[in-house]
């Protein structure tokens, strides 16, 4: 077999994750391991204690590796930078005592974690941008309001999709994604559905399909993440309503 030249295995390794894109995929790797959890909760009679230990313990050591990267970056401290790295600690001591935990209170530990690691992303990204805006990602223009906020609301885990009686339909939070809009998306590269591996929607009920993002949608989703639309002209536009925090629910719940 003959040994390509060393030169072209060069152009094949892709860029390294900018902060920001790291944070959307840490909290994809959450919402794996949480609805890993679910599954595992609704199909078995005694689930094995240590079944999400390793799982538990890659995402804490995931997490303190995208603080790392934070500071690497060198970004002057301010208040809500602050708060970004705090909350990420916070999740990566969420994540390692889940690990000491049985399956049940292990998914209670992460259950916010998605969404947090995306408000911690677009928290990021708009540091970056005050402080960087000429080195910052340049916004994906191809994506409608509608499209940056499903791409939103599929980073948090917010987004599956299912089949009845032939019709396909899917299941979010406010606001709702709409198929039409997830379709669009599917058809430039930006999300994709994972068969069968989202609990059902009811007890006893079928498995449905997690809409994620791919590295694409990632990559997008990076480029726009709190970034005001501009209408025609560039006159300003609707911005994506914000996800909560972690905090922000917990306040209001009360």
């Amino acid at each position: 077999m003959t040994t390509p030249p060393t030169e072209s295995l060069l152009f094949n390794v892709p860029p390294p994750l900018t902060p920001i894109e790291r944070l959307l995929h840490l909290a994809d790797q959450y919402t794996r391991h949480n609805d890993a959890l679910d599954i595992l909760l609704r199909t078995a009679t005694e689930p094995e204690p240590q079944a999400h230990v390793a799982s538990a313990q890659r995402l804490a050591s995931d997490t303190r590796i995208a603080v790392k990267a934070i500071h690497d970056e060198r970004l002057y401290a301010s208040t809500e930078l602050t708060e970004t790295i705090v909350r990420l600690k916070q999740l990566a001591f969420l994540s390692t005592a889940s690990a000491e935990r049985g399956v049940q209170a292990a998914r209670e530990l992460t259950a916010l974690a998605p969404e947090a690691a995306v408000g911690c992303a677009a928290n990021l990204a708009v540091e970056t941008r005050r402080r960087h805006w000429s080195t910052a990602i340049a916004p994906d223009e191809r994506l409608t309001a509608s499209q940056r906020t499903a791409l939103e609301q599929i980073a948090c885990g917010h987004v599956v999709a299912s089949s009845s009686l032939g019709r396909e339909f899917t299941r979010s939070r406010e606001p709702k994604v709409l198929m039409s809009t997830l379709r669009a998306l599917e058809s430039k590269g930006l999300a994709e559905r994972t068969p069968n591996s989202a609990p059902g929607a009811y007890t006893g009920g079928l498995a449905q399909d997690r809409v994620r993002l791919t590295p694409a949608g990632i990559t997008a989703l990076a480029s726009v993440i709190r970034l005001p639309m501009t209408g025609p002209g560039g006159a300003p536009g609707t911005t994506p309503r914000p996800i909560p925090t972690a905090t922000q629910a917990t306040t209001r719940s009360r």
